[in-house]
């Protein structure tokens, strides 16, 4: 599988791109929400990617970030969401504005999406609300963002499920070490359990 794209940005041609690598174009369709962050034709770019191969062709998708990448995984796990779906969820909507709306099963907010109808709407947010993970609400610029996706990441590891990372990593104060936050993340996870 082809994980990460390193090249030079030949052509924008939304919802695609063309990535020059070492003489080779590929064609790599990607979200608005990517493309957005994109820099200037001829520039240099790193996309991650997800390839889908069919029978009648071989897909290439890119992200800028890995929480991008992750949802759009995750969508494609979901009964009747393809590729062109996820994108266009990825397009309408930020990472951080879909964990929002899952977790307040807004169904009103997807359905603002062209292509989305409030069955898929209601499909998505059912399947998605055990599914996320936690790092996606993490992408936010807030400050310590960094920090509390490094502490949930170690919560993480240690066996913990998402929505008790997600409950404790929104107790913690944005200052501090993430040494110091995972102690105190833990001590409200032991009190809570």
């Amino acid at each position: 599988m082809i994980g990460r794209i390193s090249g030079k940005l030949a052509a924008k041609h939304p919802p695609q791109i063309l990535v020059d690598v070492g003489g080779v174009g590929y064609e790599i369709q990607v979200p608005m929400s990517t493309l957005y962050q994109l820099p200037a034709t001829g520039a240099e770019v790193v996309l991650l990617t997800h390839l889908i191969v069919r029978e009648d062709a071989h897909l290439l998708y890119g992200f800028a970030t890995e929480q991008e990448r992750h949802l759009f995984r995750q969508l494609l796990k979901i009964t009747g969401v393809g590729a062109r779906t996820a994108l266009a969820v990825l397009s309408g909507m930020s990472v951080t504005d879909l964990h929002h709306a899952v977790s307040a099963q807004d169904s009103g907010r997807l359905t603002k999406i062209p292509g989305i109808g409030k069955k898929t709407a209601e499909r998505l947010l059912l399947e998605l609300r055990d599914k996320l993970d936690v790092s996606v609400i993490m992408s936010s610029a807030a400050p310590g963002a960094r920090d509390a996706n490094d502490i949930a990441n170690a919560l993480f590891a240690l066996g913990y499920s998402d929505k008790e990372i997600a409950w404790a990593v929104k107790q913690l104060p944005y200052e501090g070490s993430v040494t110091e936050g995972i102690r105190q993340a833990l001590k409200l996870l032991s009190k809570a359990g």
